[in-house]
């Protein structure tokens, strides 16, 4: 029987954690922060089944921040205060010298609305965006610190996370989820379907196809943002979980184990 999928976006990070604790949806393609935040709170027993890579988060800044000085006394804008991106956006902010007492946060949730409350507020300085909102945001003017890698070194962002019961009760429905993750990510790895997968892209968010074009080079180019078959990093892992442990106080970033289910990923990449 084909394997039939359901996409539906959510507003923030907040509502994604609360989704998969609720069961309103059964799969979570997200930063896996969240997991590591809903295991710790005892909120949901979830495991992390599959890498997704860096994300490629950039430090976006408005058009007259030129350096990080520039940004003391200023707004830094997160999806939440506590989850993710806003995590690595104090740690990048903290390698260069301003700590978190010298600016103040405002949670604007995802992406996207997150560029719109730096457009509409000179006070709001910053924040950690990635394609396509970080090219949209380059070409309206803005500044680009850099890569959040470059900074902080790997770092898995995404991944993919499951209830752990509905993982055992569903395996074979997840194994077969996972593979095809797995072949859409080699197709995508495919310089000849570049054209293609912008256009794809394009179409289901509404997007300038230009735009697009420029989100999958810097997705799947030799440098790319989106790992390989969807494989986990473990080094990138250890820096996620340190974040975590350094500015909220929760994850063991010795026990990445605690987190983690890897075993139906390796029957779905074993699966011919």
């Amino acid at each position: 029987m084909p394997l039939q999928v359901e996409i539906q976006f959510t507003p923030n990070s907040q509502a994604q954690r609360d989704g998969i604790a609720t069961g309103a949806f059964e799969i979570a393609h997200a930063g896996v922060d969240n997991a590591f935040a809903l295991v710790d709170a005892g909120k949901a027993d979830v495991v992390i089944v599959a890498g997704g890579g860096n994300v490629m988060n950039e430090l976006i800044v408005r058009p007259e921040i030129r350096s990080y000085e520039d940004l003391r006394g200023k707004i830094m804008v997160v999806d939440a205060p506590t989850t993710a991106y806003a995590l690595l956006l104090y740690k990048m902010l903290s390698v260069k010298g301003v700590s978190k007492s010298d600016y103040s946060v405002f949670p604007a949730g995802t992406c996207s609305t997150r560029l719109a409350a730096m457009k509409a507020d000179v006070k709001n300085a910053a924040s950690m965006l990635n394609p396509p909102c970080s090219i949209i945001a380059l070409n309206d003017g803005f500044r680009s610190f850099g890569p959040a890698v470059d900074v902080v070194g790997p770092y898995q962002a995404d991944g993919i996370w499951v209830l752990r019961s509905w993982a055992d009760a569903n395996g074979d429905t997840l194994v077969k989820y996972l593979r095809a993750i797995i072949q859409a990510r080699r197709l995508a790895g495919d310089t000849a379907n570049k054209k293609e997968l912008a256009e794809i892209i394009a179409k289901y968010l509404k997007s300038n196809l230009a735009t697009e074009l420029k989100s999958v080079e810097l997705a799947v180019g030799p440098n790319g943002g989106l790992a390989n078959d969807a494989r986990f990093d473990m080094k990138g892992f250890s820096t996620t979980l340190q974040l975590r442990a350094d500015f909220v106080g929760q994850a063991q970033a010795s026990s990445p184990e605690r987190y983690l289910d890897l075993s139906f990923y390796d029957r779905a990449l074993r699966t011919p």
